[in-house]
């Protein structure tokens, strides 16, 4: 439980660090005789903004701090975590039931998952970091999905005339919504592949040794002869540059931007259905689809994690062989 705060408070705090400033634009309200041609048509006003924004917006300061949206529910997704995690574990019983099931069948099975692919001490370091990975992005993947969340805050009153317009304070759509799911912010996604980045280079060198990483990165595998080596240490040396490129940009990249495409492509796909067919009933098959989004993707970031590390903490055949 201790390190599942400090990871997400980690992300919380990297999140704040790349978190962009968003000043809203207000919206030009239309002038007093104005012609009709610059009101809305189709009875959609700002129809053009009923896609979710890329970026987060802006809800308040605290000092110079800018605090998103998304921030905002990441303090409720872990606020959330933290409640289910303590009720489940509050009355520990010999044959769970309830919460406490679903929890210890959660984190069984995450180890099963972790100590399948690593080795058992590698496993031992990495299973904590990728179960709370896995328990906080399906958490706010499924809570993304609530009602509420990125329909209900700022935007344009619809004056459409249609059913929905006549509820109290209607709009056509939340441009600056309250909540947003924190996987469908990149500062959120990307802090989270930052710390992966930073802990894949703790536990490889810790695994290998500053030398024996740099060997295991750079080093000629293969058996060769003294006509052969330089031409292979040149190809390693060129290879081992490549897997660098890879670690550094190009894993913590895929990881960033496959969660929080996935995610914000549901997002805007739910809120075209929810603004364009009638009482939004056209949005009710995605959310069975989005659904099932939410729990693959958080599978796919964990085993994308649990494998990256795999490949900076093994050795080499001939080094398993002398082990």
């Amino acid at each position: 439980m201790k390190r599942l705060g400090i990871i997400i408070f980690a992300c919380a705090l990297l999140t704040a660090i790349f978190a962009t400033r968003v000043i809203a634009q207000p919206s030009s309200a239309p002038e007093v005789g104005a012609p009709a041609a610059a009101a809305p048509v189709a009875g959609h006003p700002e129809a053009s903004k009923s896609v979710v924004s890329e970026s987060a917006p802006t809800l308040f300061h605290i000092g110079p701090l800018p605090v998103t949206n998304s921030m905002v529910y990441t303090w409720v997704v872990g606020a959330v975590i933290f409640l289910m995690v303590r009720l489940g574990t509050r009355r520990m019983k010999e044959v769970p039931l309830g919460m406490q099931n679903l929890i210890e069948s959660t984190v069984e099975g995450l180890e099963d998952m972790t100590a399948g692919v690593l080795e058992p001490k590698v496993a031992r370091w990495v299973f904590p970091f990728a179960a709370t990975f896995f328990i906080f992005i399906i958490m706010s993947n499924l809570m993304g999905l609530l009602p509420g969340v990125g329909s209900i805050g700022m935007g344009v009153p619809d004056q459409s005339g249609s059913l929905t317009s006549s509820w109290p304070r209607a709009i056509v759509h939340a441009e600056a919504p309250i909540f947003r799911p924190p996987t469908a912010d990149a500062n959120m996604t990307v802090a989270m592949a930052s710390v992966f980045l930073v802990m894949c280079f703790v536990w490889a060198i810790r695994y290998n040794g500053v030398w024996g990483f740099i060997k295991h990165t750079f080093g000629i595998k293969g058996d060769t002869n003294k006509w052969t080596f330089a031409p292979m240490f040149l190809l390693f040396i060129f290879i081992g540059s490549v897997e660098i490129v890879s670690i550094v940009f190009i894993r913590p990249l895929a990881l960033a931007m496959r969660l929080y495409g996935n995610i914000l492509g549901g997002e805007s796909v739910l809120t075209i259905m929810l603004t364009h067919t009638p009482l939004g009933l056209g949005a009710l098959p995605f959310y069975f689809f989005e659904l099932f989004v939410a729990v693959v993707q958080a599978l796919v970031f964990t085993l994308l994690v649990i494998a990256f590390v795999g490949t900076m903490c093994m050795h080499d055949d001939g080094e398993a062989a002398a082990h």
